[in-house]
């Protein structure tokens, strides 16, 4: 059994550092690879993206960088995560190597799903209220003055950059979706992350775990183990 190398992109706001407990969960099957978006952590200097086309585009040479001599790779993604692991997706099926075995969303409707509350332009005060109700969670830095100025510009980035995402084509994966939600998300129903059945003619599994929307950073093992199984059969190849 080999692992499979897993691409991961992270919620609004996070770094690659989101998926560090993650990594730390052994697994024979599932490699953690994060990717790490310009403003934050070692990108900090450089400017935040406001478009996904745009960050894939800069995150493609680094994901391959990633996953370098691994002939299968699998993308996850979680809320803003989830769009951006679905158009790199798109991306790597275009390339002859590695083949792409499974997708992973997480915590999102479905690409053609265009958020009604919006947050973008809002003052600090009412952004930080408005983004902590959509996903009843903030970061506990978000609370210090100097920090919150230094994290704000790639969260309303990342905000901005969400809002305005809609799947510019109709066009289908291929590749097999697994969309994923906290039992207790009241942010993304249960209807809307079936919305993903539509995105790909390969079958989409329809996945609850304990939970609320942040379900993955109180049980990044319950995550791991997820995707352990479902990639299972393709690392036994």
């Amino acid at each position: 059994m080999s692992e499979i190398p897993v691409l991961c992109f992270p919620f609004a706001g996070a770094g690659a550092s989101a998926f560090r407990r993650a990594q730390e969960y052994g697994s024979d099957t599932v490699r953690i690879c994060p990717l790490q978006l310009p403003g934050r952590e070692e990108r900090f200097d450089e400017q935040p993206f406001t478009d996904v086309p745009a960050a894939v585009e800069d995150l493609l040479p680094f994901a391959l960088d990633l996953v370098a001599g691994s002939p299968v790779v699998a993308v996850f993604g979680h809320s803003l995560g989830a769009v951006l692991a679905y158009e790199m997706a798109h991306r790597l099926r275009r390339l002859p190597r590695p083949e792409l075995v499974r997708v992973f969303v997480s915590g999102s409707p479905g690409p053609w799903t265009r958020r009604e509350i919006r947050a973008t332009g809002m003052s600090d005060e009412d952004f930080l209220r408005q983004v902590r109700g959509f996903a009843g969670y903030t970061h506990p830095a978000l609370e210090h003055p100097e920090l919150r100025e230094m994290l704000l510009p790639a969260l309303r980035a990342d905000v901005e950059m969400h809002e305005n995402y809609l799947a510019a084509s109709s066009e289908s994966l291929d590749v097999p979706i697994t969309s994923i939600r906290g039992a207790e998300d009241e942010l993304v129903s249960a209807e809307q992350a079936a919305e993903w059945k539509a995105a790909t003619t390969a079958g989409c599994d329809l996945r609850e775990v304990p939970g609320n929307h942040m379900y993955l950073i109180d049980s990044p093992a319950e995550l791991v183990r997820l995707m352990a199984a479902e990639l299972a059969p393709k690392a036994m190849r």
